[in-house]
């Protein structure tokens, strides 16, 4: 039932296997360290009021400490944490910041050109300076953020999966919080990066809810990245979950379009030696519910134009893509305003996609997602072992066989 369609694995596996005992040897020698991207939480535009889901954070911040905790792929001897404010039309002010190793241990401050905080300028990033914290493979952290003056929130990563807290005053040397309230919502911190050896890389995969992780089970790491990465960490790859819920291939929605945010939320990943491509369902299912009413429905050409685009741009930079086909969604969100995300012409237009991925589209492999996850009796629903309850995302044993359906020989050597 798992299955793989592997494009160019078998010259890889060729030219592994011709490589002389003397260049393996000289390729096994440890070389210079670099910077690899372990962890990442792609920023969206915080949305206004009268959106469809409520966005869990305060419109202000003042005096307070957001604490969130980040579960990395890759552990090293010293890390960095990337800070952002994409979106914001006014400087973002940090008073201090601070690293533990895992929840009740000691905080570590962070510093900024040395400094204790710093201030982020509108639509800018902020990369912290390196602190010598040794992590492992898949170990938790907790990041503290305190911002001292009044801070408009109008960037942030609404389905974080993972329970975060807001304490007033300066808590970033204190172990527990005091008073805090809780909520899903990331805020400020969007990626971390560790020294690794030379050979260390990333994987980053883009897409949607399915990737974000939208069903998952709360703070437990369930998503299909997060096994993926347990599979990857042992190989010296790293694996970013560049998901954004309600992302699309082509059109701004819950977060800009993956044609807009590639080169940000990929690309400019420091280690990213892959990308995995996991976007669509959205493009062919919102048209012509409460998202987006009167909004036509993207062709297969325009669909298939969209991802020769990544492809040619991920090869412009020497970065390996593969592609997935879009899983099962028959019956998809009942009883909610989005109950008619579903229709027979939506689910042809996926089939068609997804025919196009398996034969003809120049993906460098492609993962078989669909047959990964649907129901062997009925190939337009998901199985009932794999579903959520909401057929259209995966539930824990779900998003478990979508990371053991990925051969990851597709990665390379």
């Amino acid at each position: 039932m798992l299955s793989l369609i592997r494009l160019a694995a078998g010259a890889l596996l060729t030219a592994s296997a011709s490589t002389s005992p003397s260049i393996a040897v000289a390729a096994a020698r440890p070389g210079p360290s670099h910077w690899v991207a372990t962890w990442q939480a792609s920023p969206q535009r915080v949305w206004g009021a009268g959106f469809l889901f409520p966005t869990g954070i305060p419109d202000v911040l003042r005096n307070q400490t957001f604490r969130q905790t980040a579960r990395i792929s890759l552990g090293g001897p010293q890390l960095r944490v990337r800070f952002s404010n994409a979106y914001g039309t006014a400087p973002v002010r940090i008073g201090a910041a601070s690293v533990a190793g895992s929840a009740g241990a000691p905080p570590v401050a962070l510093s900024f050109d040395g400094q204790p905080g710093a201030a982020i300028p509108p639509g800018q990033d902020r990369v912290s300076d390196p602190l010598a914290l040794p992590t492992r493979d898949l170990q938790a952290i907790q990041v503290d953020v305190y911002v001292p003056a009044a801070t408009r929130l109008q960037t942030f990563h609404w389905d974080g999966r993972q329970t975060s807290a807001i304490a007033p005053g300066n808590q970033t040397g204190n172990a527990a919080l005091a008073d805090s309230t809780p909520t899903t919502a990331r805020l400020f911190m969007t990626g971390i990066e560790v020294e690794a050896p030379a050979a260390a890389r990333s994987v980053v995969v883009i897409g949607d809810s399915i990737t974000d992780g939208a069903t998952a089970s709360l703070d437990h790491d369930q998503r299909w990245t997060d096994h993926l990465a347990a599979r990857l960490a042992p190989q010296g790859m790293a694996v970013v979950n560049a998901g954004i819920s309600g992302g699309r291939l082509l059109r701004d929605g819950m977060g800009e379009s993956a044609l807009s945010r590639f080169q940000r939320d990929v690309l400019e990943q420091p280690g990213v030696a892959s990308v995995v491509v996991l976007v669509g369902i959205n493009d062919i299912s919102w048209p012509g519910t409460a998202f987006a009413r009167d909004q036509a429905r993207p062709t297969l050409a325009e669909l298939q134009a969209g991802y020769r685009q990544l492809i040619e741009r991920a090869h412009a930079h020497g970065v390996r893509i593969i592609g997935a086909t879009l899983t099962p969604f028959a019956g998809a969100l009942p009883g909610t305003p989005l109950d008619d995300y579903h229709a027979p012409a939506k689910d042809k237009l996926r089939q068609q996609l997804n025919a196009w991925l398996r034969r003809g589209a120049p993906f460098d492999a492609v993962v078989d997602l669909d047959r990964a996850l649907r129901d062997p009796t009925d190939h337009t629903r998901l199985a009932p072992a794999y579903d959520s309850g909401d057929h259209l995302h995966p539930g824990d044993a779900g998003n478990r066989a979508m990371a053991e359906a990925v051969d990851l020989a597709v990665f390379g050597e």
